[in-house]
């Protein structure tokens, strides 16, 4: 809430010129219940145009007002907090699989850093790019309420943050709590550029379930070889598949099943007849994954930073940009005990990696020679495994989805064989038939612009994008069974930046309909800006007859993965002005072209408008 709830320009106006003269973490104060890292550099005192001294009365001076500001910034949030952190994103050498490499990351961390606040809170993060490539971070299922300028996505909400350059992201977590993931957002960098980022509960609130004795974040990732910007405009330029990547990782290990990984293993030490809450995380971009710990319940409490009715499990499946936590109770012989991730593969023909990632969940008192129990992963295309948990997930309790539907779509979703008209075919169509393989939205396959849309929308300026993106297949025929397969002839998508508005509170159903144009497979579709109830999924074609709707606790989501030859049915409100990216989270879709926009207009009142955008927006 604002402190001038018809002057919130004003406000962000004055938030930036605060921050713009400060700079970040050195000492950590606590005053009336703000928490923070007070961005102060004695050496350049700039916070005012006249000429200062470096005294300390100046300089305390200066803390005093910051501090003070930062008060008048947070009524309304009663004991809200403002939490700065600076990530300095920069190239390390490191060594995996045998090789040493250069990786890009975030402090020198790989995986990235962790920010961690309470709900309410205000997270500040100056972002300094050391890189020579351009960069986003996009903070993954935070909602952005009123602050869709520090979204995200390159060429979306914002430009890049060219190599050189600095741009401080500046949002509140409102009423939001629970496990999320921030990750760089262009081309392909999220790679190696992630992190966790945990939201608590208020201080006074507990967790509806149990407290766990201890808590553990674990990071589920993907680790190539190659230099992944690289990679990412080889396979553009071949038209061709990506390669599989060289590893999977948990927290940044691939584990014993590698090459010259034996001692590259993550340990969990663990306290026998405890309880403990891990928070999964997929951060992975091409693969989505199962997980187990071998002889363990894991017992499902929160997912997408929504909680759920608890379910057990033997296993769970995460979809990249997915988080979960779990419930895990050390009710075991005191051992040693194989954490396990390995793939879900739904498409056919296609090359995967299918060799686990091993971490180890190890009791206190066991034996360091002694042998660690094998988990069992499902084989990698068990669709029956991954419907299983999609099945036991509820939200917690009985939830208010939208009834009456102001706008209904309808959204194929697949993969595209376009005709390749190069005139070096050998090295330029390397897609099926010799075409080149796209994907689609509708038959739409989206054209990256290269400015800023959000900056493009709010100044009104043309013809960088349209808004004509259709709310049905152009055509209409059996999606899953039936789609057209003459490539590339008839297999071809149209291409655009297209995006669809909505008015602001428009209550939306979409159904996603898979398509098996070239293949089927199980879609993680990630919308920005808005969490969504999934009331329904089912296999074969959607059909409005016989599909069956849970409108009474269907889980609360911000990545669904559609199932494999199958549909999903989902329902929010737009009530968060601004333009958000509906897309396909393999980055290999969303760069072939899965996505698409939804721009959310401004309410009747102040605080239902999309704010001026900050002085310091990066440029393209």
């Amino acid at each position: 809430m604002s402190l001038f709830p018809t002057l919130s320009n004003h406000e962000t106006l004055f938030r930036h010129y605060i921050l713009y003269f400060l700079t970040f973490p050195l000492e950590h104060y606590k005053i009336s219940g703000i928490n923070l890292s007070v961005p102060f550099n004695l050496k350049s005192p700039r916070l005012f145009p006249c000429k200062m001294t470096n005294s300390a009365v100046s300089s305390l001076f200066r803390l005093s007002f910051f501090l003070f500001t930062l008060q008048v910034m947070n009524l309304g949030r009663v004991g809200a907090a403002t939490r700065f952190y600076q990530f300095k994103v920069q190239t390390i050498r490191l060594t995996r699989l045998c090789q040493t490499k250069e990786i890009v990351t975030v402090n020198g961390k790989f995986p990235g850093p962790e920010i961690s606040a309470h709900e309410d809170d205000r997270i500040v993060v100056k972002v300094i790019n050391m890189t020579p490539y351009n960069t986003t971070i996009h903070w993954h299922g935070i909602k952005q309420k009123l602050s869709c300028w520090y979204d995200g996505p390159s060429y979306i909400t914002q430009c890049p943050i060219k190599s050189g350059q600095s741009f401080t992201y500046n949002f509140t977590v409102a009423q939001q709590k629970g496990t999320f993931l921030w990750h760089a957002h262009f081309s392909w960098l999220r790679a190696t550029v992630y992190g966790p980022l945990i939201v608590y509960p208020k201080a006074s609130v507990p967790y509806p379930f149990m407290k766990p004795f201890n808590e553990h974040t674990v990071l589920l990732g993907e680790y190539w070889l190659k230099n992944v910007v690289e990679l990412e405009q080889n396979v553009l330029e071949s038209g061709g598949p990506p390669p599989p990547a060289d590893a999977f990782t948990i927290n940044g290990q691939p584990g014993p099943n590698y090459n010259c990984s034996s001692n590259d293993v993550y340990k969990i030490k663990i306290v026998p007849r405890k309880t403990y809450l891990l928070r999964l995380i997929n951060a992975g971009i091409n693969m989505e994954t199962f997980f187990t710990i071998a002889n363990h319940k894991l017992t499902i409490v929160e997912v997408d930073g929504e909680y759920t009715k608890p379910f057990a499990t033997e296993r769970v499946m995460l979809v990249p940009g997915q988080t979960m936590n779990v419930l895990v109770t050390a009710d075991q012989a005191v051992g040693r005990y194989s954490i396990a991730m390995g793939p879900y593969e739904s498409a056919k023909n296609v090359k995967f990696q299918n060799t686990s990632a091993i971490a180890t969940f190890q009791y206190i008192g066991a034996l360091q020679n002694s042998a660690t129990v094998p988990g069992k992963l499902p084989v990698f295309n068990d669709n029956i495994a991954v419907k299983t948990v999609m099945d036991g997930l509820r939200s917690l309790n009985v939830v208010d989805v939208p009834r009456n539907i102001d706008a209904h779509l309808f959204i194929t979703i697949g993969i595209n064989v376009n005709k390749c008209n190069s005139e070096d075919p050998n090295n330029k169509c390397q897609g099926p038939r010799k075409g080149r393989l796209a994907a689609s939205m509708n038959n739409i396959s989206f054209v990256e612009p290269k400015v800023s849309i959000l900056e493009a929308y709010y100044k009104q300026l043309e013809g960088y994008f349209t808004l004509d993106f259709p709310t049905t297949p152009e055509k209409s025929y059996d999606f899953v069974s039936g789609a057209p397969n003459d490539i590339a002839n008839d297999t071809q998508a149209a291409n655009g930046t297209r995006a669809i508005v909505f008015e602001y509170g428009s209550r939306i159903q979409i159904i996603f309909q898979n398509t098996g144009t070239l293949t089927t497979e199980n879609h993680p579709i990630h919308l920005h800006g808005h969490s969504f109830y999934v009331i329904g999924y089912g296999t074969g074609n959607y059909d409005e007859q016989t599909a069956q709707f849970n409108l009474e606790d269907p889980p609360c989501l911000n990545t669904i993965g559609v199932p494999v030859g199958g549909w999903a049915a989902i329902r929010f409100v737009a009530n968060n002005p601004g333009l958000w990216l509906l897309h396909c989270h393999f980055d290999i879709h969303q760069t072939w072209g899965m996505s698409t926009m939804f721009i959310v207009k401004n309410g009747k009142k102040v605080q239902e408008s999309l704010p001026h955008p900050p002085p310091d927006l990066p440029k393209c």
